[in-house]
């Protein structure tokens, strides 16, 4: 995992906007925000916590796969990112 202690800062940030991101879906839920509102913040999350985990899981497959085949590798990760996003 030394791709995430290396990664630290960065890492620490995204998580942080990301739960502003959920703190924000949990005030518009308890001021009794339209549910469509809440559909686009639930969305944003969504989205955030699927490019943190496309960040994440990048760094360790070419941390720990990226030896045995870049070319491969490269492939795995462009359908890891369409299924993602």
């Amino acid at each position: 995992m030394a791709h995430v202690k290396r990664d630290r800062a960065a890492l620490l940030k995204r998580t942080r906007r990301l739960k502003g991101q959920v703190e924000a879906v949990e005030r518009a839920i308890n001021e009794g925000v339209e549910c469509d509102d809440v559909l686009q913040q639930l969305a944003a999350v969504r989205g955030a916590a699927n490019s943190m985990m496309i960040e994440v899981l990048e760094g360790h497959a070419r941390e720990h796969l990226g030896a045995r085949s870049p070319g491969e590798l490269d492939v795995l990760l462009t359908v890891i990112r369409r299924y993602l996003r």
